[in-house]
């Protein structure tokens, strides 16, 4: 099965934009030794397409998403994905 997931191109100067799948749940649980992240499969295909938008060549270091406990995620901590730098 072939799955397309159309990313929002990086454009210079206009920032990056993160899309949302309809009806998208993710919960990440925090413990000791290890981070659960759940998600039905709008999550994990809006999870993909930020992570897929955040490798766009032209995308700067530190840019990131921040996905915010009790709003984005169901969680007690926030979840951000940020861009570093190759090696």
């Amino acid at each position: 099965m072939d799955r397309v997931i159309d990313v929002p191109e990086c454009r210079v100067g206009g920032g990056l934009q993160f899309v949302w799948d309809d009806d998208f749940e993710i919960e990440l649980t925090v413990r000791s030794t290890e981070v659960v992240i759940k998600a039905n499969r709008a999550g994990l295909t809006s999870l993909a397409r930020h992570l897929l938008t955040l490798a766009q060549q032209g995308v700067h270091e530190g840019s990131h998403i921040h996905l915010t406990a009790g709003q984005e995620i169901e969680s007690e901590v926030d979840l951000i994905l940020e861009r570093v730098e190759e090696g």
